[in-house]
């Protein structure tokens, strides 16, 4: 019998995205897009067997910075390895056009400083072939990728772009500053933009210390962007503001909220559990449920996890980093300061100095209450008896001495981790009531950024592990907040649920076998920078586009992945 299929995945417990109950049936496909979804006699070109396996949407992140990345590597790793099929870039108002020449330098500082990637990798991967945002895309499209990406218009660039040393100085943006923003920007969204992304965080600072060029933008600035988006009639905004004081979390939600109501456009914002203030997020929460209550598109971006940094000899920071000792040897091989810290002297040395630290970084990095044993298998719940304070009681050490010796374990590769958001009581209770909300969408994993200190792009698989085997939450449900409702967010209607006519995105994963491997530091970045990579056990295939891209974790070498150009609409035939 002649394939009538190029693809045929047979007899998995299939999951719609939509959160409708797992029903065991095939899936075929024809040119990139489900023929059908039922009992499929006929044979495809290519079979997957599914059998005792789920079956599911391809995974939609709506916030990661793979800008530099995309322009040298084919592969979204480790985003890919997590069973995603779409990533959204150029968040936190940050990203590499529209740029004239004077000014690419001060976005690789900021890029640099903001989500910790590498400015020697910057500098030797970006080759420049564009200035406007138009053309930046159009670079983007040179290379083939392994899955689909999209491009938020970054303010921070935008407002360098018109307004030069003047938007660093954080001057006040004139009435034709914004009026061309607002051209710039609708623009941009009419050239395949997903949105615009905007930064209000006293956190964001280049390399050099200098705040993100749009932290003191105004409100009639901010709302020059959404009415660029408006114009365009389409696209999203995507927004970062700190809600540190909590007598002005009303103002800035209600900022938000204007600007939502003025240009009719899709919003969403950065939310988390502060540790210095553990219940801010809930009246943040509470906001955002009412904006949707009157008719305003509103969510809160929010991650499953603590969110929090890696600590190690590897990584970029560890908690000895700013004692003077071992900055004397802080640049050698791993192996020669593994040998430097097993001498007696230099431990006394570096643990004295560790006790002494009262202020600054090294301070917050011997908190040692929390900072916790990270272990072989990537504990992201390790819970209060795993701090470095519990296992120093147990064991009647000091914390400092128990951290120096996990931190030299493994021949240096030891790493310790420290949440500093979502994990204030020591468990993910915050997390769940957040993903309990239908106005918050999953988001936050920065995949391709803070290579070297976090790796949080591993999320989608943290989500099925840990809150599915906990039974908090069903699979269906799970599946959903990171298919139909991060692809709805954006407006690509066109996928994440499985029906006929849409895009054939899929996951085929063996959830008995589903696991996330610890991180390790790979030196593949231009000029040898070097990145946490981390990859999951359990994939069985991951499919774009019809196209299995992923088999068993392994790389198939195809690159059916697109740029998709703005929202898109759901298929007609559906």
């Amino acid at each position: 019998m002649s394939a009538t299929y190029d693809l045929v995945i047979r007899g998995g417990s299939v999951i719609d995205g939509l959160g409708g109950p797992a029903i065991e049936t095939d899936i075929g496909i024809i040119g990139g897009r489900i023929a059908e979804i039922g009992s499929i006699s006929t044979e495809g070109r290519e079979e997957i067997d599914a059998r005792g396996q789920i079956v599911t949407p391809g995974f939609v992140d709506i916030h990661t910075h793979y800008d530099g990345q995309a322009m040298w590597e084919s592969r979204f790793l480790p985003s890919s390895w997590h069973g995603v099929t779409t990533v959204v870039m150029g968040n936190c108002g940050v990203g590499f056009a529209p740029v004239r020449v004077q000014d690419r330098d001060r976005l690789i500082e900021l890029m640099e400083g903001v989500e910790d990637i590498p400015g020697i990798a910057l500098h030797e991967g970006l080759d420049w072939q564009w200035e406007g945002f138009a053309s930046f895309m159009a670079a983007l499209e040179r290379r083939p990728h392994d899955i689909d990406f999209c491009a938020h218009v970054p303010h921070a660039a935008l407002r360098v772009y018109v307004m030069g040393a003047r938007a660093a100085r954080l001057e006040m943006a004139t009435p034709e500053d914004v009026a061309e923003m607002r051209r710039l920007t609708a623009e941009a969204v009419r050239a395949g933009a997903i949105g615009v992304s905007t930064s209000r965080s006293i956190n964001h600072k280049s390399v050099k210390g200098d705040p993100t060029p749009s932290l003191r933008a105004a409100e009639n600035e901010l709302l020059g962007l959404a009415l660029g988006v408006k114009d365009a009639g389409r696209g999203v905004l995507q927004m970062i503001m700190d809600f540190d004081d909590p007598t002005e979390i009303h103002s800035d939600f209600a900022m938000m909220r204007r600007l939502v109501e003025q240009s009719g456009r899709p919003l969403s914002f950065s939310l988390m559990q502060k540790h210095g203030n553990t219940d801010g997020w809930r009246k943040l929460l509470a906001l955002t449920e009412e904006a949707n209550r009157d008719g305003l598109q509103m969510r809160a971006q929010v991650a499953p996890r603590g969110i929090g940094v890696l600590l190690g000899l590897q990584t970029s920071r560890n908690i000895f980093s700013e004692c003077p000792t071992y900055r004397k040897f802080a640049n050698e091989p791993l192996a020669s300061r593994i040998a430097q810290m097993r001498k007696p002297e230099i431990r006394e040395a570096l643990i004295a100095e560790l006790v002494a630290t009262e202020t600054g970084l090294g301070k917050r990095l011997s908190e040692f209450d929390n900072i916790f044993a990270f272990g072989d298998l990537a504990d992201y719940d390790p819970g209060e008896d795993a701090s470095i304070t519990a296992i120093s009681r147990q064991q009647n050490r000091s914390p400092e001495q128990v951290a120096y010796d996990l931190t030299i374990a493994n021949e240096g590769r030891g790493i310790l981790y420290s949440p500093f958001a979502n994990y204030a009581f020591r468990n993910l209770d915050a997390c769940a009531e957040m993903m309990e909300s239908p106005y918050t969408v999953l988001g936050l994993g920065d995949g391709g950024a803070h290579v070297a200190m976090i790796s949080d792009s591993s999320f989608q698989t943290f989500v099925l592990t840990h809150y599915g085997r906990g039974g908090l939450f069903d699979l269906p449900h799970l599946v959903k907040r990171q298919t139909s409702d991060t692809a709805r967010m954006i407006g690509l209607l066109d996928r994440g649920h499985l029906a006929p006519g849409m895009k054939a995105d899929l996951n085929v994963i063996d959830m008995n076998a589903l696991e996330i491997q610890p991180p390790h530091m790979f030196h593949d970045l231009p000029a040898g920078g070097g990145r946490l990579l981390q990859n999951a056990n359990g994939y069985v295939a991951t499919i774009v586009s019809g196209v299995p891209v992923y088999r068993h974790g392994k790389a198939t070498g195809a690159l059916p992945g697109k740029l998709v150009r703005g929202q898109q609409p759901a298929p007609q035939c559906q």
